[in-house]
């Protein structure tokens, strides 16, 4: 049979379909997990911008995330409540950085003045430089910086210079990530400030 001449263009018909059908299989079953894992990296970084949640395993993360936050459609961010009392408010943030694309969310206290903590699920900034944006030295920053309802609300300025109460220090030799990390952070805050309707005092 092997010798006819419809054999081949049957046996790679065949074999095509056969590893396409895998293919296909694998791509649905890796995007499911996949999926899984990015809205697990979502809330984790939801619920840790107000608390630690390093040594907490996924299934509790998700049970937090689920019972005590709530997302307001009308800004589009997370409110934290906890015992029927507002702890605070969960704002992403996200779009280009310097690579490619940075996700986060900024975490603001109760009372939308004050920064409670910043967290990231997403970065591909360079290695060394820009992602070090995800490191502790750079995030211990936030808690108790000041929210100012202007055009540039937080400021992200060069290291050595002196800081307002609404400033923190850029990463070292990551300029670009910094100037981008800065805007997509104050667009973001501008939008949700807007929405709670906290405006700059007239002068």
């Amino acid at each position: 049979m092997r010798d006819k001449p419809w054999y081949p263009v049957v046996y790679m018909f065949v074999i095509t379909v056969l590893l396409s059908a895998l293919l296909i299989g694998f791509s649905r079953y890796t995007r499911d997990k996949i999926e899984v894992n990015v809205q697990m990296a979502f809330e984790r970084a939801v619920v840790g911008a107000f608390i630690d949640v390093k040594p907490v395993a996924n299934q509790q993360v998700h049970q937090m995330f689920t019972q005590q936050f709530k997302l307001d459609e009308k800004s589009k961010s997370y409110i934290y409540s906890k015992d029927g009392q507002v702890q605070g408010y969960a704002v992403p943030f996200a779009g280009q950085g310097f690579w490619d694309n940075i996700r986060g969310i900024l975490g603001i206290a109760a009372d939308k003045r004050t920064v409670s903590g910043i967290t990231f699920y997403e970065q591909t900034e360079t290695p060394g430089l820009g992602a070090r944006i995800d490191e502790n030295d750079f995030k211990k920053q936030f808690p108790g910086v000041k929210i100012k309802p202007t055009a540039k609300p937080i400021g992200i300025r060069p290291a050595a210079q002196q800081l307002s109460d609404n400033e923190v220090h850029a990463v070292t030799g990551a300029t670009q990530t910094s100037v981008r990390l800065e805007k997509l952070i104050n667009d973001s805050l501008v939008r949700w400030l807007e929405s709670q309707g906290v405006k700059e005092p007239s002068s």
